[in-house]
C-alpha cells in the first residue's frame, strides 16, 4: 500500500452536526401543550362567553410566531449575539421600567405590558437578557472568572441588578428569583469551587425554615401574618385548612393529581378543570395532565423534559467554544428551574407562585421566548464538528 493511500486513510473526516433529536422533542412538547390547553380550558373559555377553541387558537398562534422566532434565531450565528449583549441587556431593563407607567396588575403583580389584546411580560425577556450578558461577561473576564468575587459581580450586575428591578417595580418575586438562579447555575460552570455555592444553598435553607417558624409562632399566637406571602407559606403547611380560601386551587390541584390514579380519566376528562381550578391551562396544567392521563402520562411528560435537557446539556458541553457553551448552559437552567418549580408548586412541595411549565403551560411571551433559546440551541449545535 503507497504512503499517500495510508495518509488519506489516517485523515479524518468531519462534517457539521444538527441536533434533531432535539428539534423532535420541543416539536412534540409544543404540540403535546397545545392538546393538554385546549383540555383544560375549554369549559372556562365557554364561562367567559369564547369558543371552546379559544385558548388553544391562540397558543397555536404563539406557537407559530415562536417557531418563526427559533427559525430566525437558528439563523443567526449565536456568537453574534455576544456583540449585541449590553444592548440586550438594556433593552430588558427599560422594558421592565415600561411597567411602570403601562403595566397592568393582577393577583397583586404587574407583570404584563399590554398592547390591545396581546400582553408582553417583560420578566421572560429578562430570563434570555441575562443568559446572553452572563455568557458575554464570562468570555471577557477568562480566568478572572476563577475568583469568586468576580462571580459576585457578574451576578450581581446582571441577575442582581434586574431581580431588584422585577421585585421592586413588578412585584413579581417568583420571576426575579429564577433571573438569579439562572446566573448561579450558569456562574457555577466557570467557578472552579463548590464549596460556597453550598454555603448559599445553606443559608436559603436556613432562611425557609427561619421565615416557616416564624409564621407558624404567629399562627399559635392567634394573629395572622400582614404580607400575602407569608400567608401563602402558611397555605402551603396547612392546605386543608384553607380550602375555602387561598388554598383553594392548591387543595383541588391535589385533588387532581390523587383522582387521576397509574393511568388517569382519560383525555378531557378532568372534572377539576370544571371551575375548580382556576385558569387551569395556566400554571397548574400539569395537575389536568395528572388527572387525564394519570401517574403514568406524568411520568411521561417529566421523562421528555429529561430528553431535552439532557441533549441541551450535550451541546454544551461539545460547543466550540465557552460563549457557546455558557449559551446553552443557560437555556438548560431556564427550562430546568422552571420545569422543577412548576412541578413543585402544583404537588405542594413548595409554596404556591406564579411559574409556568415551558412549552405547555398557556402563554404568549413564554412561549416565543423559550422557542428562540432554543433555536440558539440549535444554531451552536450546528457549529459543532462531528468527526466521522
Amino acid at each position: 500500500m503507497s504512503e499517500k493511500s495510508e495518509v488519506k486513510k489516517k485523515k479524518k473526516v468531519t462534517s457539521k452536526y444538527f441536533d434533531y433529536s432535539l428539534l423532535f422533542v420541543v416539536i412534540f412538547m409544543v404540540g403535546f401543550g397545545a392538546i393538554m390547553i385546549y383540555s383544560a380550558s375549554s369549559y372556562a373559555a365557554q364561562m367567559e362567553g369564547n369558543a371552546a377553541e379559544h385558548y388553544f387558537i391562540r397558543q397555536v398562534l404563539f406557537s407559530v410566531i415562536g417557531f418563526v422566532g427559533m427559525f430566525i434565531t437558528y439563523k443567526i450565528d449565536y456568537r453574534y449575539w455576544r456583540k449585541f449583549a449590553p444592548i440586550i441587556f438594556i433593552g430588558a431593563v427599560l422594558l421592565i421600567f415600561m411597567l411602570i407607567p403601562f403595566g397592568s396588575s393582577a393577583n397583586g403583580a404587574t407583570r404584563w405590558i399590554r398592547f390591545g389584546g396581546i400582553g408582553v411580560q417583560p420578566a421572560d425577556l429578562a430570563k434570555t437578557a441575562v443568559i446572553i450578558m452572563v455568557s458575554s461577561l464570562c468570555c471577557s473576564l477568562g480566568d478572572k472568572m476563577k475568583q469568586f468575587r468576580y462571580v459576585i459581580l457578574v451576578c450581581g450586575v446582571t441577575a442582581g441588578f434586574l431581580s431588584l428591578l422585577i421585585y421592586v417595580i413588578s412585584n413579581n418575586l417568583s420571576s426575579a428569583l429564577i433571573v438569579i438562579a439562572i446566573a448561579l447555575v450558569m456562574t457555577f460552570i466557570v467557578y472552579p469551587g463548590y464549596k460556597i455555592y453550598v454555603a448559599f444553598a445553606s443559608v436559603a435553607v436556613a432562611a425557609v425554615v427561619g421565615i416557616y417558624s416564624y409564621v407558624t409562632s404567629m399562627v399559635k399566637s392567634g394573629t395572622m401574618p400582614d404580607s400575602f406571602r407569608l400567608e401563602r407559606i402558611l397555605v402551603w403547611t396547612n392546605p386543608e385548612n384553607y380550602a375555602t380560601g387561598k388554598g383553594f386551587q392548591t387543595v383541588q390541584a391535589l385533588y387532581a393529581i390523587g383522582s387521576g390514579g397509574l393511568f388517569g380519566k382519560g383525555l378531557g376528562k378532568s372534572l377539576q378543570k370544571l371551575g375548580y381550578i382556576p385558569e387551569s391551562q395556566n400554571d397548574m396544567i400539569f395537575s389536568i395532565i395528572c388527572e387525564e392521563l394519570g401517574l403514568f402520562g406524568a411520568a411521561c411528560v417529566i421523562f421528555v423534559f429529561g430528553i431535552m435537557l439532557w441533549r441541551i446539556a450535550s451541546i454544551a458541553q461539545n460547543a466550540p467554544d465557552l460563549f457557546g457553551t455558557m449559551l446553552a448552559a443557560g437555556v438548560f437552567a431556564h427550562i430546568a428551574i422552571q420545569v422543577v418549580l412548576n412541578i413543585a408548586v402544583v404537588t405542594n412541595f413548595i409554596p404556591n407562585t406564579g411559574v409556568s411549565l415551558p412549552f405547555i403551560s398557556y402563554g404568549g411571551t413564554s412561549s416565543v421566548v423559550l422557542l428562540a433559546e432554543i433555536g440558539i440551541v440549535l444554531n451552536i449545535s450546528g457549529k459543532i464538528k462531528q468527526e466521522k
